[in-house]
């Protein structure tokens, strides 16, 4: 996390912080925690945990399973464009279709 912070440098690309954001996200360190109460959570009560990140998932991740927004996900894969690019799109652009699919074509 530090070249989110201080160590930061034009000389590094988003491609080298969102790498670092993945690295983070897939081992989170709860004794350097980015948000103690989370990790206090993590800690002490990790059942609780799970539950909650189960439920934010439920929110943000699984919008798209919805019928009406799995129809926008699969036009933009039979076109080609990866999966996780094509979601990442559609949530960035609040599942609007048409700028997604700019973005995907740039």
């Amino acid at each position: 996390m530090d070249i989110l912070k201080k160590e930061w440098s034009p000389v590094l690309t988003i491609k080298t912080a969102l790498m670092s954001l993945q690295a983070l996200l897939q081992s989170p360190e709860p004794d350097d925690p980015q948000d103690a109460v989370v990790a206090s959570q993590l800690l002490k009560e990790p059942d609780v945990f799970k539950e909650t990140a189960s439920a934010w998932t439920d929110v943000f991740a699984k919008v798209l399973e919805q019928p009406e927004h799995a129809q926008k996900m699969k036009r933009l894969r039979d076109m080609g464009f990866d999966e996780r690019r094509v979601r990442l799109n559609l949530l960035l652009f609040d599942l609007d279709e048409n700028r997604a699919l700019d973005v995907l074509l740039n």
